[in-house]
Formats: C-alpha cells, structure tokens, sequence
C-alpha cells in the first residue's frame, strides 16, 4: 500500500478514530468507488468494501455512492442513486439492433453512449474502425426526449465508434449526403466522401433541452491529439484506418463549416470534440452541448456534496490508479471535492502505479491495491470480491479502529 502523508499522520488519523469511539461517535464512512473494470461494478466495489469494513469495525455507519465519469457504467451508477432504469431497442455499433439503457428522475436523463454505441457490444475479436455508427446513440437520446427529460447528462467513453457523432445526429434528423444526394455510409471512413450537410431537421425540442457533455478527456477532433491517432487503436484502427479516419473527420468538420458557419472548425479544436470517437464534435456542433468534465457532473447528478457532508471518511478507487487517474477520472474527482471539505480520502484499486507524494497532490492520503494481498494478477481479476473485502478489512483496522 501506499501511504501519501506518512506515519505520524496516520497515527493522527488513527487516534481521531478511537476519539470517537470513546465518545460513542459513530464513524461515518463514504465508499464512492468506480467499477474495477472487467471484474467489478461500482456498486460491486461499494458492497465488497462495506462487508470488508463492517467484519472489522461493525458499528462503522457505511453510505454507498457509486460513481462513474461519463463513460461505461455511468447509467448503472445513476440507477444505484436512485435514477429509474429505462430500456430501449436501439442500433448498435454494426447496425444490428441492441437493448440499451438510459436513467431517468426528476426530469434529468442520465445518457451513456457506450451503452449504444460501445466497444462492450461488438463480439470478441471483431472490430470496425471505419463503419461502427453512432445511430444508437442519437436514437437513445431521442427516447429520453420522449421520456420528457429536460437535462440530458450525455456521458460519453468506451466508444466502439470514430464517426464525429455523424450518426448520431442523422438519428435525430440531420442529412449527410454523398455527391449524388444520396446518405454517406455508417461510420467514419465514408464521411471522406461527404459533399453536404443539413442540420437543419434536427429534433426541434434539443433546443428547448440543456445538454451536457460528461467525459473525462479533453482532445479535439483531429490531428496529433485527436481522435483516430489516440483512441482510434484501441478500436481496431491501424495506422492506415488512423490516417484515413483523420481526414474524414477533418473533412467532415470542413463540410459542416460551410453548411453552419465558422463555430464548426472552432468546435473541432473544443476540448471534448474528440471524446468517444467524435462524438464530442456531434454534441457540440449539433446538439448545443455545454462540455463538463464526467465525474464533476456526476457527483453533482448523484448528490454527492450533501453525502460527503455526513462523512468522516471517504474510499474512493477505480481498478488501475495510474497517471490516467490524475485526469479527470472518478477518484481525482471525488479526492479533489473531498480535499476540498476537509475530509480525509483512502483509496482501494486493483493496481497501483502512483507514488504516495503524487497521491497526496491528488488528496488520496493512503491507496490500498489488491495485488498489495495477492501478488498475482490474474486471481486479482478473477477473486477480487473476495480480495476486496479483505482490503477493505485492512482499511478498518487502520483507520476506523
């Protein structure tokens, strides 16, 4: 484990806890952890770190915040904070059709495109760099417009798609056409041949909706930084399909310029134009999106301030906390909110791969891994429920007793 503040901090800690204890205080402890992906949800993480926690110091009053950043699980963490669960048939990545889920309370969609349009969907091994569509997406989002939403959270990440969010949008009105008027292909590569664009018969109510753009990566569109070149490997793309996508998008943002003016090529350099493919760029460009970052929604959606208030503890963590953590990923976000309120945050991941002082600028004063119990990582993957608990056992001991 990994220890940001030291020993005579810790003990400090440790000291505050058994204050309270003989005073007969209840210590309150908030776990708002994000899944460790491919083993755990985030609701998982929560139960495992409470039994964990309760084994050691059972009269440690435990509240469950499962949080996400915008991308795979966000919908999932909306209906653990009590958002209804609404299902739908949409059209996947190929263009076969999908069940998909949205959340729904008070008005506020919570909208995660990987649920229609995400790398989860596509069989193993099978991958479409430049046809997988964002149609999905754009036809989830319609269904929260039926739903009567007036905020759409749009969470956006684990994209199987690089298409600028042209998909999207032609679900929700928008005519992309080839040189003989007809509808360019689904996907990226054919919006290289693109020849106009025509906004005009979007979804009359996305004016009267606010939307907001939840992601946790601020690249644009195009280029170096953009979409093709940094996530576009991790969707099947080799250099050739890189190279091919960059131009379409490019393309793509210069045909939309002549169609709907100089905000188009501006929208393109956005931070959050490249998030998921693109669709970062459709949203903006289309939808009259305002970009947030994911996790500083999130917490504001599920209600995280007034939890925190209650706290005297929070576990935050995600399955890998690395440099990408430190980028508006969910623990960053909570640590930084908690910090913030003067309370103390321990984090529980998978694998560990920050420095205790680079964790402390961060405002997680101790990580715990579970390669910290079980060195291998594959029973890591495959017990880490189990693991977990015994983590979380460890944390109690440390802090709660």
């Amino acid at each position: 484990m990994a220890d940001a503040a030291g020993t005579t901090g810790h003990e400090q800690q440790a000291q505050a806890g058994r204050d309270r204890a003989r005073r007969g205080e209840a210590q309150r402890v908030l776990v708002a952890a994000d899944k460790f992906k491919g083993s755990l949800t985030a609701v998982q993480v929560a139960e495992r770190v409470t039994a964990g926690l309760h084994r050691v110091a059972p009269g440690t009053v435990v509240e469950a915040l499962p949080v996400a950043d915008g991308g795979d699980g966000t919908v999932a963490a909306a209906v653990a904070g009590g958002f209804e669960r609404r299902e739908v048939r949409v059209t996947g990545p190929l263009g076969n059709e999908v069940t998909a889920a949205y959340a729904l309370k008070d008005g506020t969609a919570v909208v995660e495109m990987a649920e229609a349009s995400g790398l989860q969907l596509l069989p193993d091994g099978v991958f479409a760099p430049l046809t997988s569509t964002t149609y999905g997406s754009g036809e989830l989002i319609r269904a929260a417009l039926d739903a009567g939403a007036r905020t759409i959270v749009f969470g956006v990440g684990g994209s199987a798609t690089t298409d600028g969010g042209a998909g999207m949008l032609a679900a929700l009105g928008a005519r992309f056409l080839d040189a003989d008027g007809e509808p360019v292909g689904p996907g990226g590569g054919p919006l290289k041949d693109l020849a106009a664009a025509d906004l005009s018969g979007l979804d009359p109510r996305l004016k009267d909706v606010e939307i907001v753009l939840a992601s946790d990566v601020d690249n644009p569109l195009t280029g170096p930084k953009g979409a093709p070149a940094v996530y576009g490997p991790q969707k099947g793309a080799d250099p050739q399909d890189v190279a091919a996508l960059d131009t379409a998008l490019a393309h793509f943002a210069t045909v939309l310029e002549k169609s709907i003016g100089p905000k188009a090529a501006e929208y393109a350099q956005s931070p959050g134009a490249g998030a998921a493919g693109g669709i970062g760029y459709g949203a903006l460009v289309g939808l009259g999106a305002g970009f947030r970052p994911g996790i500083e929604v999130m917490l504001d959606v599920l209600g995280f301030a007034p939890a925190l208030q209650r706290a005297t503890l929070v576990i935050t963590g995600e399955g890998s906390l690395d440099e990408q953590t430190l980028h508006g990923k969910a623990p960053a976000g909570v640590a930084a909110a908690a910090r913030a309120a003067g309370v103390e945050v321990i984090a529980v991941c998978g694998r560990l791969a920050l420095a205790p002082e680079v964790l402390g600028k961060a405002g997680i004063r101790r990580a715990y891994a579970l390669t910290d119990v079980e060195p291998d990582v594959a029973r890591c993957i495959a017990e880490a429920g189990p693991i977990l608990e015994t983590v979380a056992e460890g944390i109690a001991r440390d802090f709660l007793t």
